[in-house]
């Protein structure tokens, strides 16, 4: 075998050497991506769930006779404060921008609830409320999994700022699609929108409470 043979075959065994360790890190890193992102998705759930249950001692299951078009309502007079503080810096009432994501999060679970349900002056069992509210909200976990899978995360690397514009993108193709009756020619429905607007919340409040001032 002559030098040049030797040259060819040692830089194979190197590129080789290569992937396969390339291959190995992203092995390991993913899972471990994965983990840490569902570990704090279910922390931010717990907040809002806290939350969710506490005021359901205080008003019980009032918000069953709004329709899901005054739940979207509601939705945006959160996401537009949000983007208030956001450019001002300043609250007047004692609500931050974190108690906002909160309640964007639960408003958008309970008008899921309404879509299913339809809205009624009835009561709604405590227990049964909490399951449905859970619910929707693991769904939404599962929808964020199956986009992360595909996106890699770029959330990560998102302003928080960006979420809120989000929202307030989400909650206008909503009332639009309300406006409509329901009805759209090519997009998601509103289930979906409410569905989006859980996660970004999500990720809102993830680089909040884990990542500040980045």
């Amino acid at each position: 075998m002559c030098l040049s043979d030797l040259v060819a075959v040692s830089f194979c065994h190197k590129d080789t050497k290569a992937q396969s360790l390339t291959k190995r890190k992203e092995k390991n890193h993913k899972p471990l991506s994965v983990k840490k992102t569902k570990e704090q998705y279910d922390h931010v759930i717990g907040l809002c769930r806290e939350v969710f249950v506490k005021k359901m001692k205080d008003y019980g299951t009032a918000w069953r006779i709004l329709r899901p078009s005054s739940m979207t309502d509601q939705i945006f007079i959160k996401a537009q404060r949000i983007r208030t503080i956001e450019e001002t810096g300043v609250a007047k009432i004692d609500d931050d921008a974190r108690s906002e994501f909160i309640g964007i999060i639960n408003y958008c679970s309970l008008a899921l609830i309404q879509l299913e349900l339809g809205s009624k002056e009835e009561e709604l069992p405590r227990d049964q409320a909490e399951a449905m509210y859970l619910a929707n909200l693991e769904k939404a976990k599962k929808l964020m999994l199956d986009k992360n899978h595909d996106y890699g995360e770029a959330w990560r690397k998102m302003r928080i700022s960006s979420f809120t514009d989000l929202i307030l993108m989400k909650i206008k193709r909503t009332k639009q699609i309300e406006d409509n009756l329901g009805k759209t020619l090519i997009s998601e429905g509103v289930d979906a929108n409410y569905m989006d607007m859980i996660n970004y919340s999500v990720f809102a409040l993830i680089k909040m409470e884990f990542e500040p001032e980045q």
